[in-house]
């Protein structure tokens, strides 16, 4: 599947918002990217999982683990594993502010693992999912996501790939020109 062909999914979900909003990142933006309005569609959901399955496994081998951030990444990992035949699907989730395994989920070490997103800005939540398979003694072998709207300057610390590339642009809420417009920021996410 091209990138064009993943944003017109996109576009035909209502998913491509514009407008002023609060990213999870803390930054600001005049466009977003509402994944959830794209994988309530269980087609799409399995037809993106595959492809991002496809692509992730001309990274590294199968994994035995694909591990997501929740809430966002949580359909994404589950569609990754199911295209993989194989591996299991986990997502870490905060838990006094600090992203970890809960409600039993374990990597074992030695365990490969993919990590997996919706939508990546900065890339802090994938990192932080990285960090947390590798606490549990997983090896984090590639990184994925469906929408990459960092313009390709997340560093992802492993090999990486996105369905699609955007380059949007993000503000610090202190120089938002949507802010200094007088426009208030909405937070749509899942913090």
């Amino acid at each position: 599947m091209n990138p064009e062909k993943v944003l017109e999914i996109f576009r035909k979900a209502g998913a491509l918002l514009s407008g002023h909003f609060l990213l999870t990142s803390g930054l600001h933006s005049a466009q977003y990217l509402q994944c959830a309005l794209v994988l309530q569609h269980p087609r799409y959901a399995a037809l993106l999982g595959r492809d991002l399955a496809r692509r992730m496994l001309e990274l590294g081998r199968k994994p035995d683990v694909v591990v997501a951030p929740a809430l966002g990444g949580i359909l994404v990992a589950h569609e990754v594993a199911r295209a993989l035949r194989g591996p299991r699907a986990l997502f870490a989730e905060r838990q006094n502010g600090v992203l970890t395994l809960r409600r039993g989920f374990r990597i074992e070490p030695g365990e490969t693992c993919f990590v997996v997103e919706d939508v990546v800005t900065t890339g802090g939540s994938t990192r932080e999912t990285i960090e947390v398979a590798r606490r549990a003694g997983g090896i984090v072998t590639a990184a994925g996501c469906l929408v990459n709207r960092s313009g390709g300057k997340a560093d992802l610390e492993v090999p990486s790939t996105a369905l699609a590339h955007l380059d949007i642009a993000n503000y610090p809420p202190e120089s938002c020109p949507l802010c200094r417009a007088g426009s208030p920021a909405v937070k749509p996410g899942s913090r």
